[in-house]
């Protein structure tokens, strides 16, 4: 079990290494997330629509489309060369790989979104100081439940012709109910709602991301196999 988890961690550093030496796709997701952001300021009719009204929806669609960039790469280094081949023949379990592939993601998307927030707030006006923790815990749970379902799916379609058309169509579907319970909480976290509003939202996204994780855990291995 330890080796297995000190594998998992092995192959994440793995991949925020060769991220940090390149900065390729985390340059392209946050200029993806703040052009989403310049658009969503500048579309809406400020005589009908204000700012508080379309920020949690503006600020979700930014996190996800982001994330959806990221994990468009989470298995393209390994396509090249056969270095994908050579991982499955290590000896480490296939759920180390899942792990260690999850992790380095999670901890990718979680940067594109600390710093998107920033600009959220700029664009908006939004006064995200005094829920931030709320948002942190949101983000946390949300953004988890979607990358370990989008971590599958990049394996499954890394070796497919359109890799990158085949992720979004496979994952938008998994990505609503995460998105619209971060949705709710977000409203309610602007709107200074009191926290029990609120419990209800989080345990169904923190069900949510027991259960996909686990499924991911058990089907990844066949879906890396094949």
């Amino acid at each position: 079990m330890r080796d297995a988890i000190v594998a998992a961690f092995a192959i994440a550093g793995k991949d925020l290494r060769a991220e940090l030496r390149s900065r390729t796709a985390l340059v392209s997701a946050l200029v993806f997330a703040a052009l989403i952001l310049v658009v969503f300021s500048f579309s809406r009719d400020p005589a009908r629509l204000a700012p508080a009204d379309l920020a949690p929806s503006a600020l979700w669609i930014t996190f996800a489309f982001a994330a959806m960039t990221a994990l468009n790469r989470a298995f393209s280094v390994e396509r090249e060369h056969a270095a994908l081949d050579a991982l499955l023949l290590a000896p480490i379990p296939r759920e180390s790989i899942y792990l260690g592939k999850l992790l380095g993601n999670l901890a990718f998307v979680f940067a594109i979104e600390a710093v998107t927030l920033p600009l959220f707030a700029v664009f908006f006006n939004a006064r995200i100081g005094a829920s931030l923790g709320g948002l942190a815990l949101t983000s946390v749970l949300a953004t988890t439940g979607f990358v370990a379902v989008g971590t599958v799916f990049s394996a499954m379609t890394v070796r497919t012709r359109f890799a990158e058309l085949m992720l979004p169509v496979l994952l938008l579907p998994f990505m609503i109910p995460p998105l619209i319970g971060a949705v709710q909480v977000t409203v309610r976290l602007f709107a200074d709602r009191p926290l029990s509003e609120v419990v209800g939202w989080l345990r169904l996204l923190a069900v949510y991301d027991v259960v996909f994780v686990t499924l991911s855990l058990v089907v990844f291995p066949s879906v890396v196999d094949e």
